[in-house]
């Protein structure tokens, strides 16, 4: 394991020099480039560093060759190995830290578990807790363990208190760097990380002295600046599956592939290099990252034979340290059937001396038995009672000695016999849950039955409500028809009694032609008037029969569609009965239906609100800002801050409580309680 510490150290070393030199010629680049939350302390910390690391560590140049002998070197300073190693662990932290929010704002905002910098992002950080930590002394080794640090938070923060009390929850955690690992992860999806972070720095000299060595990296300024770091990972969303994870794994390696990119390349003009420069840089950062990946392979194969053999002395450890107990147990087990003797020697000889005692009395009583029978009578009966009470008790006493015991083996059944039980009452957990899960799927596929069934009679109620309102206007048409046809009848009457009167005023007027000339010509000019209004009343007349004789097309046609939509109606009832069947044997089915569909709904009509949009909180209007963060609504979506969002609700998006605003928790409430949930 020192041999990995060694060669991890110096890939560190180069590692940081490079990133060193990249630093501090590419500072306005960066600038640019990492997010605006970063605490002024954090800054200020880092100036310092920047400040200290340039007096400390200055770069080494190589003097050209001499001819005819080797290369003269240049002395270098003595550098402390605690301050290379922070500023190595602070080099990739930076780098990989970059890399996360590169990713994240490339593919998207949420990462999960195959994302391999968030992977290489919890190395490092694990790094970064165990530089410097004091170990704790056991039987064989040292161990050197931040968990009981990570534990410590949960004093400070009150909302910490969940993620430790879950981790210790977990039965497959069994060491406690699964257990730190757990937490860091939940801490993350909580992006409460930094706010952590920054608690144990502020703390540190309450509670980081017990656990880590002067120069380690959390006792220095390259803590604070972990912490302002860490403070750009809010903005990520991350999908951690903790559970089918193995955390008890041994401590991982940093690979350094991802971030040795030499930028001397970059920066030189491809016109310039020749063909052979290119091949010999090319074999040799192959020959480089052969080595890189081949010492990496050997140091992971090392911790793990080395965390094997650790395991090893452990179990045997612990095998000793049972057998210890045992005989601890054994000895005081002797220790207790010596005193149990020694009392019933002592009561032996109480007994004894009370025999003696009374046989002196005998004795003595002996010479006045003529005087007193009847005194050593009483006298005697009383011994004898004393001495059969004093029997009884010492088997009473032997008697609850075997009760206990045999007590003590039936508790030890009944425990054996309630583990049994518990574990057959899990496996058919797991049976109730998958038939659960099966329910499920029949429920999806009947919902899906139905909806098809419900768009087909929404489409045959649309048809028929179409073909109603298409005969209801016939039918005015044609009562407007007849109303008009009646009121031309009329009109013609109207006419031919106008002509017959006309014909008899001729008549009487022919006599008197002579004199009424000009009536003649007038009555003339509104007879042929009227025969014109006559004219066009045969042509409307004409014009009502073809319309009626097209109404009475419409009527057969309103008759074809009324066969047709009885014939609909009796496909609808024939199709209600037998939705009333399935209704009858899936009313439960229907049920849970009904709440999935309004639960989908629900989640269709929530939409994500972006952090860029919103400035305030949606309910009481507050500014967001470095103290006041930004909370996503799991149910509608919208942003709230931490007071108008600290509630917790059951989702069918989450297996587990999420973060709801208050008015969906109301809605919530109101929904599971109608429901019985």
């Amino acid at each position: 394991m020192e041999d990995a510490e060694t060669t991890t150290e110096k890939n560190s070393e180069d590692t940081s020099e490079n990133a060193s030199t990249f630093n501090l010629t590419k500072k306005s680049e960066k600038a640019n480039v990492w997010p605006n939350p970063v605490l002024s302390s954090a800054r200020s910390a880092f100036d310092r560093f920047l400040s200290r690391s340039e007096t400390t560590e200055k770069a080494t140049e190589k003097l050209p060759p001499i001819a005819g002998g080797g290369g003269r070197k240049v002395k270098k300073k003595h550098r402390d190995p605690r301050t290379i190693e922070r500023a190595n662990l602070l080099n990739v932290s930076k780098l990989i830290i970059k890399e996360l929010i590169d990713s994240s704002m490339a593919h998207g905002r949420m990462l999960d578990d195959d994302h391999e910098p968030l992977q290489q992002f919890f190395v490092v950080l694990e790094h970064v807790l165990r530089h410097g930590l004091r170990p704790k002394k056991s039987i064989l080794r040292d161990r050197r363990d931040f968990w009981c640090v990570l534990e410590l938070v949960e004093k400070f923060a009150p909302e910490a208190a969940d993620i430790t009390s879950t981790v210790r929850d977990m039965p497959h955690l069994k060491t406690p760097l699964g257990k730190a690992r757990a937490w860091l992860r939940l801490a993350a999806m909580q992006k409460c990380l930094a706010d952590y972070f920054k608690l144990l720095i502020e703390k540190r000299e309450m509670v980081l002295t017990d656990f880590y060595e002067p120069g380690a990296f959390l006792m220095e300024d390259e803590g604070t600046v972990i912490a302002g770091l860490l403070v750009g990972l809010n903005v990520i969303d991350c999908n951690l599956g903790i559970k089918d994870e193995d955390l008890d794994q041994p401590m991982g390696v940093i690979d350094f592939s991802l971030y040795l990119k030499d930028t001397r390349l970059a920066d030189t003009d491809q016109d310039s290099e020749s063909a052979a420069m290119q091949e010999k840089m090319q074999t040799i950062l192959d020959q480089k990252n052969y080595l890189e990946e081949l010492n990496r392979h050997l140091n992971t194969t090392v911790a793990n034979l080395q965390q094997k053999l650790e395991m090893c002395n452990t179990t045997n450890a612990l095998m000793k340290e049972d057998l210890a107990i045992a005989k601890n147990t054994i000895l005081e087990l002797e220790d207790e059937k010596l005193s149990a003797e020694s009392q019933r020697d002592t009561i032996l000889h109480v007994h004894k001396h009370h025999i003696e005692e009374s046989k002196k009395d005998i004795d003595v009583e002996r010479q006045t038995y003529l005087q007193s029978r009847a005194g050593l009578d009483d006298m005697y009966a009383e011994v004898k009672k004393k001495l059969d009470e004093e029997t009884h008790l010492r088997l009473d006493i032997e008697k609850e000695l075997e009760l206990q015991i045999g007590m003590k083996q039936e508790i030890e059944m009944a425990l054996q016999l309630l583990e049994k039980d518990i574990h057959e009452k899990q496996d058919s957990i797991i049976g109730l849950r998958k038939q659960l899960e099966d329910v499920k799927n029949i429920n999806l596929q009947m919902y899906d039955k139905l909806e098809t069934c419900d768009t087909s009679l929404r489409h045959k109620t649309e048809m028929v409500s179409k073909l109603e309102e298409k005969t209801n206007n016939l039918v005015s048409v044609l009562k407007d028809m007849e109303k008009k046809m009646k009121q031309i009848e009329s009109e013609k009457n109207a006419a031919i009694e106008t002509s017959r009167k006309l014909g008899q005023n001729l008549a009487d007027r022919d006599a008197k032609k002579t004199a009424l000339e000009t009536d003649l010509r007038i009555e003339r000019e509104w007879r042929g008037n009227l025969q014109k209004n006559l004219e066009q009343e045969k042509t409307k007349t004409s014009q009502l029969q073809k319309e009626l004789h097209h109404y009475q097309n419409l009527e057969t046609d309103h008759e074809n569609l009324q066969r047709q939509f009885k014939e609909l109606q009796k496909q609808c009832d024939d199709h209600e009965k037998t939705l009333a069947e399935l209704g009858s044997h899936l009313s439960e089915s229907k049920l849970r239906v009904e709440d999935m569909r309004e639960l989908q709904m629900a989640n269709k009509e929530a939409s994500w609100a972006s952090d860029k949009d919103v400035t305030s909180c949606k309910q009481c209007e507050k500014q967001f800002s470095v103290a006041r963060r930004k909370h996503h609504c799991r149910n509608c979506g919208e942003i709230f801050c931490n007071e108008c969002s600290d509630n917790k609700m059951p989702h069918p998006s989450s297996s587990k409580p999420v973060r709801v605003c208050d008015t969906c928790q109301q809605i919530l409430l109101q929904r599971y309680s109608a429901s019985g949930n």
